[in-house]
């Protein structure tokens, strides 16, 4: 016996769901970052440590991790400091590279999430 199946395909709501999963797993990759970040990023007051904010531009799949002190880029690039243990220059650089797998992980699973 034969069997007749109808397929429709809406390719433009899936593809705005897989961007709506991306952006979503892009957040929670860079909040990631921040939170790698965070933890060695140098400390005195804690200003630096409280001003890095993560955020996505949804519509250009960009991710940014930042910090909004007017000392945050040299205490990130002067490689002669001395900091309290434990915390370094390079703090978002080191961060970024360490968090990329599960970064790629969290933008994969939010968009299987969406497609779901």
């Amino acid at each position: 016996m034969a069997q007749n199946y109808r397929l429709t395909f809406r390719g433009a709501a899936a593809a705005r769901q897989m961007r709506t999963g991306a952006a979503r797993g892009l957040l929670l990759g860079a909040e990631h970052v921040l939170g790698l970040s965070n933890d060695v990023v140098p400390l005195d007051e804690a200003d630096l440590q409280r001003s890095g904010t993560a955020s996505v531009d949804p519509p250009s799949l960009t991710g940014a991790v930042s910090y909004d002190t007017p000392y945050a880029v040299r205490q990130h690039e002067e490689l002669r400091w001395r900091h309290a243990p434990g915390r370094t220059a390079k703090y978002l650089e080191n961060s970024l590279n360490a968090g990329r797998d599960a970064v790629a992980a969290l933008i994969a699973a939010e968009m299987r999430r969406a497609m779901r």
